[in-house]
């Protein structure tokens, strides 16, 4: 997978797309089992068609840019977004700067600019709910007379459910409030977890005893809190156990999301390693507490059962 970064980067690409390309466009926030049909399909269709397949994801997202006080907590941010792809057979990811002056576009220009100028699509693949252009006016139909006019196909994909039930990144959020673990797994095809670069915190773990690796989410907010379980890879030849603290430390006036992680029987520095921490199991949710004693007493009983979740 290739990252594409910005419309106007795509004059580089213009030999590779002479010939077109199968595309989709969407928000792809946890990369979910629906999304994950979503790009089963392109893949197959550009393989069947002997052309580059396209994602086209958008930062920030629409709604953060119309109405960021509306928006809902991001399942992944754009680097962990882009690792879930790359573990896909996606050749690349086009990520469209949303602003003013391409929120202005009518579907009309949307079509013709991008799609036809830019990207000589061949095919398009989408969601059933998906619309772009301005006031949201192109959507399946639109696309489809449009590519009756100027020689390319759609493919509406139908809602992927798990039972009865729809997947979506809405129910994932909704499970990961609670947080049940197992389930947004199923809906996700994988654990729910975090990547980030090991940074330099105020080190107060390894003073009372745990010391700890912190992470930056990239984030505003987070889609799940509390202490888990958890395995971080990146650090050695398999899965390392650990036991994390997810939220805002409020017993030390925390004040951003941080991700905090006790690795058990670990001695070595890793500032600066890019690391991928995985939920294994919610221990307790996030708390505040009365002073440092408190607080170590806690974390000496949340390591215990972390421990005794992974039998060591």
């Amino acid at each position: 997978m290739q990252l594409i970064r910005g419309l106007h980067n795509l004059k580089r690409f213009k030999d590779i797309f002479a010939k077109g390309c199968v595309l989709t466009i969407g928000n792809f926030d946890g990369i979910h089992l629906g999304h994950r049909q979503v790009l089963q399909a392109l893949s197959e269709q550009a393989q069947n068609l002997n052309l580059p397949s396209v994602v086209m994801v958008f930062e920030p997202l629409p709604i953060e840019f119309f109405a960021p006080e509306k928006a809902p907590v991001r399942l992944m941010n754009l680097r962990e977004k882009l690792q879930a792809f790359d573990s896909t057979h996606i050749d690349y990811v086009l990520c469209v700067r949303f602003n003013a002056e391409f929120a202005n576009l009518s579907a009309e220009q949307f079509v013709q600019q991008i799609l036809l100028e830019d990207l000589s699509v061949k095919h398009v693949v989408i969601g059933d709910d998906f619309r772009f252009g301005k006031e949201r006016k192109g959507d399946y139909a639109f696309l489809q007379s449009q590519g009756e006019q100027h020689g390319f196909s759609v493919t509406d994909m139908p809602t992927h459910c798990k039972g009865q039930e729809r997947i979506s990144s809405t129910r994932i959020r909704a499970e990961l409030a609670k947080p049940n673990l197992a389930v947004v797994e199923k809906l996700m095809g994988a654990p729910f977890g975090f990547n980030g670069r090991v940074i330099h915190g105020q080190k107060l773990g390894r003073t009372i005893g745990f010391p700890t690796l912190n992470i930056n989410p990239k984030r505003i907010q987070m889609p799940v809190q509390g202490v888990f379980a958890v395995t971080v890879e990146g650090i050695a030849d398999k899965p390392w156990p650990a036991v994390a603290n997810l939220g805002l430390r409020p017993t030390v006036d925390g004040i951003r999301p941080s991700i905090e992680v006790h690795l058990f029987d670990w001695d070595q520095n890793l500032y600066g390693r890019h690391i991928n921490v995985t939920l294994c199991q919610f221990i307790r949710p996030e708390m505040k507490f009365n002073g440092l004693d408190e607080l170590t007493a806690q974390i000496r009983q949340d390591a215990q059962q972390a421990r005794k979740f992974f039998s060591i």
